[in-house]
């Protein structure tokens, strides 16, 4: 007998090889020391997009990607991202990393409707410039998001334990760049961001 999946799944995803892109995996490693609890399934998925697909096809009511994603803010902000469902405009693909696109292929291989989606992002401030960079390490920035980023993974998770369907929590303070707001998910006020 197979046993149930797990109702949440948080998964870091990012190339550890392309600078600030580490930041997913970096976070998934920091959870090793500051565990979340055990009914969630916590994976590192680097850069294996087909493996996510099917892990958001296996049964979690929510997911939550911790990926690095350049918004246009200050490097090393965070911020809480609602995925909106594919809509048939994105194309699948089987290789690579691209958030939307691995909802579209989950959306192609399944039957079932996709789990809400969450994205934990990080402004990076350090990515390659061209396919053959390689830039290990992350910046400073982005290494003092990470512990962030846990603070918030275990203040998120255990509303969405408790409500899948729940609205996600503030991360914490406004965007230094906008004016003074109380985080929210896209379709509501306005993105969660935490500056600091």
């Amino acid at each position: 007998m197979n046993p149930a999946p797990s109702p949440l799944l948080v998964a870091g995803v990012g190339n550890i090889f392309l600078g600030d892109d580490a930041f997913g995996p970096e976070v998934i490693r920091a959870l090793d020391a500051r565990p979340l609890p055990p009914e969630v399934r916590v994976r590192d998925f680097g850069i294996r997009g087909m493996d996510l697909a099917y892990a958001l096809l296996d049964g979690c009511a929510t997911a939550v990607l911790v990926d690095a994603a350049p918004r246009g803010h200050r490097p090393g902000t965070l911020t809480l991202i609602e995925a909106e469902p594919p809509d048939g405009t994105t194309l699948p693909e089987a290789h690579g990393m691209d958030p939307q696109k691995v909802l579209a292929l989950a959306a192609h291989l399944g039957d079932e409707p996709l789990p809400r989606v969450l994205v934990l992002a990080c402004e990076p401030g350090v990515l390659p410039s061209g396919d053959e960079d390689i830039l290990p390490g992350i910046s400073p920035p982005v290494r003092e998001a990470v512990d962030r980023a846990v603070d918030a993974l275990h203040t998120l998770v255990p509303v969405l334990l408790a409500d899948p369907a729940a609205p996600a929590p503030p991360l914490g303070r406004p965007m230094e760049s906008g004016p003074p707001h109380a985080a929210a998910l896209p379709g509501l006020a306005a993105d969660g961001a935490e500056d600091r």
